[in-house]
């Protein structure tokens, strides 16, 4: 500088060499404060940049100063301020997938809980049908158990006054008198003893006797009351199951005459006896042991 200073006095004019002077002075001094400090300063708080300053800014391509597009002697301000709107964007965009996730769980939820509610009225609607076709089946059962309890009480009703004869004997009698004989004896006793036990039975006991009007009935009512008396006295046979009646000489309608077309008389004292059993009795009990069926 010196060197520079005395070769100026000693060519040129003393103002002229005072400018040389200033001009080689500020050159270095204006190099040093461009690569001391970025070109490019951020605006103080209280200065906004204009709109038109701003898209301006963003459009213009971004200068770090005198080292170019990298300068090595950035300052964390500015880095900062370069990256933290990357930093906001990926703040928004983890919030955005957050949110988003959220809404998806939220659905997912609804949709689940939405399934379940969907599938327990799909359950309780199959077992109301289960419970109603359950129902529907015990109705028919019940209605076929009635309908055949209808037609029992039916067949019961019509099978009341339905008898059937099973055994039939004949007790005669001598002279009229009403003693029974020992071979009668034995054949009232197994009368007796078939009936033992049996339900659904009676007991037709029909008296008859020579003679004419009242004499051959009475004669026929003492010797069935004779028979009466020794099945109630002898075997306990209930009287309200034996029904008697004297005919007299009364005949038979079936057999009222003979080959020759002559009415047939009564010639002896006799009883007959028939053991009428019930229809519906009749499938309960067997059939009375030892016992000869005739129509």
């Amino acid at each position: 500088m010196k060197n520079i200073g005395a070769i100026a006095r000693l060519r040129f004019p003393s103002q002229f060499g005072i400018i040389v002077l200033a001009s080689a002075i500020s050159i270095p001094m204006a190099a040093q404060a461009t690569a001391g400090q970025p070109q490019n300063n951020p605006p103080s708080a209280t200065q906004q940049p204009s709109p038109e300053a701003s898209s301006n800014t963003s459009n213009a391509p971004a200068r770090e100063g005198f080292w170019g597009r990298v300068n090595p002697f950035a300052r964390k301000k500015w880095v900062h301020k370069q990256i933290d709107p990357l930093k906001d964007r990926l703040n928004e965009l983890d919030e955005v997938n957050a949110k988003n996730a959220r809404d998806i769980q939220d659905v997912d939820s609804r949709a689940q809980a939405g399934i379940r509610k969907a599938q327990t009225a799909a359950d309780a609607a199959n077992q109301a049908a289960l419970a109603a076709g359950q129902q529907a089946q015990q109705a028919n059962t019940t209605a076929m158990a009635a309908s055949g309890h209808v037609d029992s009480l039916n067949g019961t009703v019509n099978g009341l006054d339905q008898y059937k004869q099973v055994n039939t004997i004949d007790i005669p009698f001598r002279g009229g008198q009403p003693i029974l004989s020992k071979d009668a004896k034995s054949q009232l006793d197994e009368l007796a003893a078939n009936v033992t036990g049996r339900k659904g039975y009676i007991i037709e006991i029909e008296g008859h006797a020579p003679g004419a009007g009242g004499l051959g009935i009475q004669n026929s009512q003492r010797l069935a009351e004779s028979v009466k008396r020794y099945l109630v006295t002898e075997h306990q046979v209930p009287v309200y199951r034996m029904h008697a009646v004297a005919l007299g000489n009364a005949v038979d309608q079936a057999n009222a005459t003979d080959d020759n077309g002559k009415p047939v008389r009564i010639k002896t004292s006799s009883v007959s006896i028939r053991v009428m059993e019930n229809s519906l009795a009749a499938q309960e009990n067997t059939p009375p042991h030892g016992v000869a069926s005739s129509n």
